[in-house]
């Protein structure tokens, strides 16, 4: 038979009595704690509503990075068996004034490069280890390099990937950098800041429709460290360096790691 509304009330009141009584017994241990006030939500405001919506960039930054490696073959269109340091070579070529003579930008990665005969990141020779993940999502590996501008503190970071039996550069860029890492399909680099306990976070993802990993994040972030470190070149103009390519001898190197 259904209780009375009377009947209902005398038994809703005894259990919280039950509760209250447990709750007092058992202190605060385990109990839910209040958060404090809620911050009101503020929506953003809009600034200078009169100003005419800008419809191109002001300034070419060079979003899209993208050419065709000519001159580097790759057998049975496996990236794995395109040689990084001919690559390499081939965006030296583009460039020659940049690494040939005493007074080139980048004159010791010119003469470096002949320590290069053993294969990227061995001795002396400026390319680093390469790197090999999909990138683009195809189930085909990409081509990470690096390779460093000397003299100076400059690193350069590329990728290639193969299209129609040809190695193509889908990314590039070049600056002082603290770390390089390969998650899912993106590139991301740290480098230092101007300002002390900060680094720079960039990061480029895979774009399918415009066949490139574009830079899909640029920010500051802190680092907990406070010394002051030196200047580097802007994370928004990487230092100037020759069009694109590099190299890197094959190695059997982890699918993702970051930079040596």
């Amino acid at each position: 038979m259904p209780r009375s509304r009377p009947t209902r009330v005398a038994a809703l009141s005894a259990l919280v009595a039950l509760l209250l009584a447990a709750a007092t017994a058992c202190g605060d241990a385990g109990g839910l704690q209040g958060a404090g006030p809620t911050e009101t939500a503020v929506s953003p405001d809009k600034l200078w509503p009169e100003l005419t919506p800008a419809s191109r960039p002001a300034y070419e930054i060079g979003e899209v990075n993208r050419e065709v490696v000519k001159g580097v073959t790759v057998p049975g269109d496996d990236i794995l068996d395109v040689d990084p340091v001919a690559v390499i070579r081939k965006e030296i070529a583009q460039s020659p004034g940049d690494y040939a003579g005493d007074d080139a930008t980048y004159a010791r990665t010119g003469r470096l490069m002949a320590e290069c005969d053993k294969g990227a990141g061995r001795g002396r020779c400026p390319v680093l280890q390469p790197y090999y993940r999909d990138l683009t999502g195809d189930g085909h590996p990409e081509l990470t390099l690096g390779f460093r501008l000397m003299p100076g503190r400059t690193t350069a970071v590329r990728v290639y990937t193969v299209e129609k039996h040809r190695l193509v550069k889908v990314m590039g860029w070049d600056d002082a950098i603290s770390g390089v890492e390969l998650a899912g399909r993106s590139v991301i680099i740290r480098s230092p800041s101007e300002v002390a306990g900060y680094e720079y976070r960039l990061q480029w993802t895979w774009a399918a429709d415009q066949k490139a990993m574009l830079l899909t994040n640029d920010e500051m972030l802190r680092t907990g460290r406070h010394k002051q470190t030196p200047p580097s070149s802007s994370h928004r103009s990487p230092s100037p360096s020759p069009s694109s390519s590099v190299s890197a001898s094959r190695s059997a190197a982890a699918p993702s790691a970051s930079t040596p």
